[in-house]
């Protein structure tokens, strides 16, 4: 036995005695297309897509016809034996609870008790037949009907209904020219601003206390402990309860037998139901002339609550093994929801308390849900004048308590922001919203909130340096493992975003992180060093002999030049000539001009995760390759998908200097490829660089002519082919 907190050893990982070898050519992507030939696209016309969508066949015609009314796939398959009784059960459960929820929940939408019955029945006939989900319970969301409630209220407040008065006084500012003064009078007005405010709120609450309705405070405080309770025994014990417990029917009858009994309305002043409209309201077309005023809401409450409607469906049909269609889904609550516009009913989608009391009570279609709206219709046509008695307070504590999962998400943050901050932030940011703004812009700041960390995470994406699991083909950040080694003389970066223009300047940077040098300042530089000597040269300050170009002694170092000197773009314009000459600018220079040192011959960028470029993306590759090709580094490209390159060829990235044959299917296949040139190069010679030399219009070559003797012109020639570049 371990002693109590000790900490558990990981278990032991499994061995794989298999292993696997390859042997295979070296593929570029140019290789691999010529040996194994891609399929060619068939791009249908226009004609021929129209007429392959527009045919129709008897199966095709039943399949959509299913697909817009998926009633008549799975009604058909009822197994009334097996399934009834337990739809039974379910419906008479859920429909007791979404009679409770549908008023409490119209508390919320403000509107009257009785229309959230209404919202409570009519969305379900429609679902029934539309709906792709077997076990949500389609209804009043205590969300949704929050962001209902506060466009009835901003549309329709009280003050519109009754005559008021108000009077208004201005205060005068007196403005000193004082900065200081202005500045520490803002900071204390401010700041005395904020405390009055507090102040001010925390007395009102006081004040309204003594207002406070006793029997309704007892009444609500005792539901809300009551049902919160019940509800936590219902979430430990659900294994060992067949049921669970409907506390929110049982605390409603005793509540309105309480009301009823002690007649709390006439002699505690308590706040009732009162009136419950007996029978179904006829149809009515809702005045169009209001729809301007309420676009921008509808959609962020359309957003919501298609999105809670889902969510909850595919957590029931992953946990039942069966597939819901999104798509579906929006023309099922859609239809919902306008058919139940005409009846006087809120805006449905689906409560998670009322789903899980559907589904722990053995609901396994849609019929227990056409059973749970023939209880709340029995509540509307008869039952309905036996809740008038009922506290309002007893609904609102009935909300409280069913929103207890939603409060106590605030616990999840430290489990959230373990596991990605960013998403942490967005829940937060979220919330603040949401209590500052209301919930419809409060959802939407923090959607846009959302929108806006997915751009900075593209903008500023992951890259690492790789190097190889020696003797694999395996590659991983040098960073991350130890015992990496990186092939000499190559550097290879993994970047894992797409390329396009807001991210392209990181995406250099990425690179000038891994190689460890800027390639436009180094060729700069180089430049700059060859304008030197052939100035020094042309004094006859350098002269050339068996050991390259050397200065004569005593002569002083004008060349030397110091690392923060910056270049001079005018002398880059100077006319140029090309000479083809060697110079290794890695070794000592003879003359003490500061160029940046080259380490690597070749960089490999692993483009795996690159999904699209853009035409800015493209151009800058191009522009990147051009760089480092100029001072004597090769790039190479791998592992980018087929649709990427087929993106390179329509930009045109492909010219003379860049052919397909730097593009290979593998990180590894692009290093065995350029060691293997290595090798080749090293048995014949170094590598040649074409520079363009900064020359006046006389070549100093040509003076050293007549200075120097035959021979050491022949020395000199040898000297300056002999420095590798």
């Amino acid at each position: 036995m371990e002693a109590p907190g000790s900490r558990l050893e990981p278990p032991p990982l499994p061995e794989y005695s298999c292993s696997y070898v390859v042997s295979r050519p070296v593929y570029s992507e140019l290789a691999f297309q010529q040996q194994y030939e891609r399929r060619l696209q068939e791009r249908k016309t226009l004609r021929e897509s129209l007429a392959k969508g527009c045919s129709c066949s008897r199966k095709r015609g039943l399949a959509v016809l299913k697909t817009l009314l998926p009633i008549l796939d799975w009604l058909p398959k009822y197994r009334i034996k097996e399934w009834l009784l337990s739809d039974i059960i379910s419906g008479v459960s859920t429909g007791l609870v979404g009679t409770l929820q549908g008023m409490a929940y119209a508390l919320l939408a403000a509107v009257p008790v009785g229309y959230g019955l209404y919202s409570a029945f009519f969305p379900i006939l429609t679902y029934f037949i539309f709906g792709t989900s077997r076990h949500i319970s389609v209804g009043p969301f205590p969300v949704v009907s929050l962001m209902v409630g506060s466009v009835v209220l901003s549309m329709a407040p009280d003050e519109h209904f009754r005559i008021s008065s108000s009077n208004g006084t201005a205060l005068n500012a007196t403005v000193i020219d004082s900065e200081a003064r202005d500045a520490t009078r803002v900071l204390i007005a401010s700041t005395l601003t904020l405390l009055v405010g507090i102040i001010q709120t925390l007395i009102e609450m006081f004040q309204n206390i003594g207002h406070t309705n006793l029997a309704d405070f007892i009444a609500g405080l005792l539901t809300i402990i009551i049902c919160m309770a019940v509800k936590e025994v219902n979430d430990r014990f659900k294994h060992k309860i067949p049921v669970p417990i409907p506390i929110e029917v049982i605390v409603t009858i005793i509540a309105t037998a309480i009301s009823y009994g002690a007649n709390l309305e006439k002699n505690y002043n308590a706040g009732i139901v009162k009136s419950i409209p007996r029978g179904f309201l006829p149809p009515v077309l809702p005045p169009v002339s209001l729809f301007s005023e309420m676009l921008a809401a509808s959609f962020s409450i359309a957003v919501v609550a298609y999105a809670i409607a889902v969510s909850v469906g595919k957590v029931y049909a992953i946990k039942y093994d069966y597939t819901i269609d999104g798509n579906q889904e929006f023309i099922a609550f859609g239809i919902s929801n306008i058919f139940s516009g005409f009846f006087s009913c809120f805006v449905a989608t689906t409560a998670l308390s009322r789903t899980a009391v559907q589904e722990s009570t053995g609901g396994k279609t849609q019929i227990a849900g056409i059973i749970s709206a023939g209880i709340v219709m029995v509540a509307i046509v008869a039952l309905g004048k036996l809740l008038e008695p009922l506290q309002k307070s007893v609904l609102a504590a009935v909300v409280i308590a069913n929103l207890k999962g939603m409060f106590m998400q605030v616990c999840d943050i430290p489990r959230l922001w373990r596991q990605n901050k960013i998403d942490a932030v967005i829940w937060v940011f979220t919330c603040i919203a949401s209590i500052i703004l209301g919930l419809d812009l409060g959802l939407l700041a923090g959607l846009m909130f959302g929108l806006l960390t997915v751009v900075l995470r593209v903008q500023f994406p992951s890259w690492n340096s790789l190097g190889s699991i020696p003797s694999t083909d395996i590659y991983k950040s040098t960073k991350n493992y130890k015992n990496i080694e990186e092939p000499e003389g190559v550097k290879i970066l993994r970047f894992s975003s797409p390329i396009f223009y807001g991210n392209v300047d990181g995406f250099k940077k990425c690179i000038k992180s891994t190689v460890g040098f800027d390639a436009i300042r180094v060729y700069n530089k180089r430049l700059k060093a060859l304008r030197t000597i052939q100035k020094l040269i042309k004094k006859g300050q350098l002269r050339a002999t068996k050991n390259g170009i050397i200065r004569d002694a005593g002569s002083s170092n004008d060349a030397f030049e110091p690392d923060e000197d910056v270049e001079d773009p005018e002398d880059l314009d100077i006319p140029t000539k090309e000479i083809e000459i060697q110079v290794d600018w890695n070794s000592e220079l003879p003359v003490k001009v500061n160029v940046p040192k080259v380490p690597i011959h070749s960089l490999v960028l692993d483009c795996g995760a690159v999904s699209f470029l853009d035409v800015v993306g493209v151009r800058s590759l191009r522009m990147i390759v051009k760089e480092f090709q100029r001072i004597d580094v090769n790039v190479y490209f791998a592992s980018l998908q087929d649709h990427v390159i087929e993106k390179l060829e329509k930009c045109d990235f492909f010219n003379d200097n860049i052919r397909k044959d730097i593009f290979f299917l593998t990180v590894h296949d692009a290093v065995l490829h350029l060691q293997n040139q290595v090798k080749s190069q090293e048995v014949q010679d170094s590598i040649l660089e074409t520079i363009t030399l900064i020359q006046d219009c006389k070549d100093p070559l040509e003076l050293m002519e007549a200075e120097l003797i035959e021979e050491e012109l022949d020395v000199q020639d040898e000297a300056m082919r002999s420095l590798a570049s």
